[in-house]
């Protein structure tokens, strides 16, 4: 990743969102591009213009975390993106030895505690939404994911590069969107994953959408909510996630899917985990079918 374009794009895209009015400016006369000048949010972060315009060209290393409060308030940052910001600066910091980040683990003790939850949906996944762990029923609402070895288990490639996706979920679009800003988000923590780097040039490559949305710099913190699907067994849910950094393991999230008691989605899991399971044990019988079936007599 070029952290200077990074920097130098995602300011200048913040910047193309505020109007004059947003921010307590007069208007003033017509404007070639839209949202505020540089030397309107020089103003607003009380810095010269000669260096504002110096950090938007991706001189970031060394600011103080002052004038990159400064500027984030100047540009109304959400949460989220000011956590980028910071990051981009961090990442811009030459290190002494190149970080190198090893394969991701699950302990042992976070898949039991994946399996105990037998009322949720749940799984464990990476900053580059790959699903590298998940109890019974987190696997049957993600199947279409995971069903499909092209996609290696990673959502984004499910959700651009596989058609049935515009049917799983209800607000594709929206789907879209945090997928994208997800990975975003990942690339100011982790700008030298190879393969967050090779990801995103898979998706770049083979969808416009995925092109589109990349080129708006939009980031985001996933930590709750609501989320919507229509699952190929059971048809429509609305479901609560909730989102958890593992401490035990830095840089994996533990999600959890839940229902409404009582509600018609409640009812949908129950059905779903009904499937999951028979289809759980069809599966174990197969295996131990093939088994007899090869022993020797």
């Amino acid at each position: 990743m070029d952290n200077r374009a990074e920097i130098r794009d995602f300011l200048a895209t913040r910047r193309a969102k505020l109007t004059p009015e947003q921010v307590g400016l007069p208007a003033g006369g017509r404007r070639r591009v839209p949202g505020l000048r540089r030397e309107e949010v020089a103003v607003l972060a009380g810095v010269s213009t000669d260096w504002y315009i110096r950090l938007e060209k991706g001189h970031i290393s060394g600011v103080s975390d002052d004038v990159l409060y400064a500027v984030a308030r100047a540009l109304q940052l959400t949460d989220a993106e000011r956590e980028h910001l910071f990051n981009l600066a961090r990442t811009a910091k030459p290190a002494r030895t190149p970080r190198r980040r090893g394969k991701s683990q699950i302990p042992a003790s976070v898949q039991r505690v994946l399996d105990s939850m037998t009322g949720a949906a749940a799984f464990v996944r990476n900053g580059r939404l790959d699903i590298l762990a998940n109890n019974q029923l987190g696997r049957a609402l993600y199947s279409p994911v995971l069903d499909n070895p092209a996609h290696r288990a990673n959502i984004a490639r499910f959700d651009f590069l596989d058609p049935r996706a515009s049917d799983y979920y209800p607000d594709y679009d929206g789907a879209l969107a945090v997928a994208v800003a997800l990975l975003r988000t990942e690339t100011g923590r982790n700008p030298d994953d190879p393969e967050l780097t090779a990801l995103i040039g898979e998706l770049a490559t083979h969808s416009e959408a995925f092109r589109t949305r990349w080129a708006a710099h939009d980031v985001r913190l996933h930590r709750g909510g609501i989320k919507t699907f229509h699952h190929p067994v059971v048809g429509y849910l609305e479901l609560a996630y909730d989102s958890m950094e593992l401490v035990a393991a830095p840089g994996l999230i533990l999600t959890a899917y839940t229902a409404e008691p009582a509600s018609p989605s409640a009812d949908a899991l129950a059905l779903l985990a009904t499937w999951a399971a028979t289809e759980r044990t069809a599966s174990h019988t197969d295996a131990d079918s093939d088994a007899t079936s090869q022993s020797p007599n």
